[in-house]
């Protein structure tokens, strides 16, 4: 028993990715999926949860009709584990509902009972991605708090491109201690992508003292709208396309990260301080 308990004191906590973006339609929970699925298939053991509570899609995108999600661990109809559902790749799914914003009206009791089920799935996995809902709520600024790692997706758009700076905004605000990197999504071309990044790099840099990395440029590419229509992610629907190794690589640059600006405590801790 001493052993366990000793054991259980040295355990790493899974490192948490969230991805996120200030505008909806960017791609980003497409980018996710396929990140997911990419580390998965690495070896690692990864976990995708759907935190877009009101408008949450990833069922959809990896096709996996999910009967519970985590709204019935909210009302203990089910346990975390039970809500975890395999999807491609050995990758775990945790499929969202409405109702995340009803954490804050939990009993003392209730929040304790939802932590450490939440916290449980940091033991049984390397990594978490978090899907995060567009825009910069409450909820959407504290899970990317807590997580070590945020990745802000934008597109060359000129609207998409003032709503990251504003996600970065809010993170430099509150002192984000993760590293947040950018990624840009349906870019014509390498050089409009890097263009891009540069402009809101420069200006976080001057006007916020802050370095955003550079995640990488994804084209546009109409197979990804193909794989949509399979509800079938666009890595494992076009194995060989050149999205397909885009988004491979950018996983390799994600996952390259593991050890890089690593915080202490638990993710669902982090969350639980920031929420409550």
């Amino acid at each position: 028993m001493e052993m366990k308990r000793i054991m259980a004191a040295c355990r790493r906590p899974a490192r948490v990715l969230a991805i996120t973006s200030g505008k909806g339609g960017v791609g980003k929970t497409n980018i996710s999926a396929n990140i997911g699925v990419c580390l998965a298939a690495s070896g690692r053991r990864v976990l995708l949860l759907d935190a877009d509570m009101s408008l949450a899609n990833l069922d959809v995108v990896l096709n996996l009709g999910s009967r519970y999600n985590i709204s019935h661990v909210l009302n203990g109809q089910r346990s975390i584990r039970d809500v975890v559902y395999p999807g491609p790749a050995g990758l775990g799914v945790v499929c969202g509902a409405s109702g995340l914003e009803e954490l804050a009206d939990l009993s003392e009791f209730q929040r304790r009972r939802i932590l450490d089920e939440l916290s449980q799935l940091s033991d049984d996995h390397d990594l978490i991605v978090i899907d995060t809902a567009a825009g910069i709520s409450r909820s959407v600024v504290g899970f990317c708090l807590a997580a070590d790692d945020v990745l802000v997706v934008t597109t060359p758009e000129a609207t998409a491109i003032m709503d990251a700076y504003a996600m970065i905004k809010v993170l430099a605000r509150h002192e984000c201690k993760g590293r947040v990197s950018l990624v840009v999504n349906m870019a014509d071309s390498p050089a409009e992508g890097k263009k891009t990044y540069q402009q809101i790099s420069n200006v976080a840099a001057r006007f916020l003292g802050v370095h955003v990395y550079d995640a990488g440029t994804l084209l546009r590419d109409d197979r990804v709208g193909a794989s949509v229509k399979l509800r079938e992610p666009v890595v494992l629907a076009y194995p060989k396309a050149p999205i397909t190794l885009s988004l491979a690589a950018l996983a390799a640059k994600v996952d390259s990260g593991a050890n890089v600006g690593r915080q202490p405590t638990g993710f669902f801790r982090r969350v639980a301080d920031l929420f409550f």
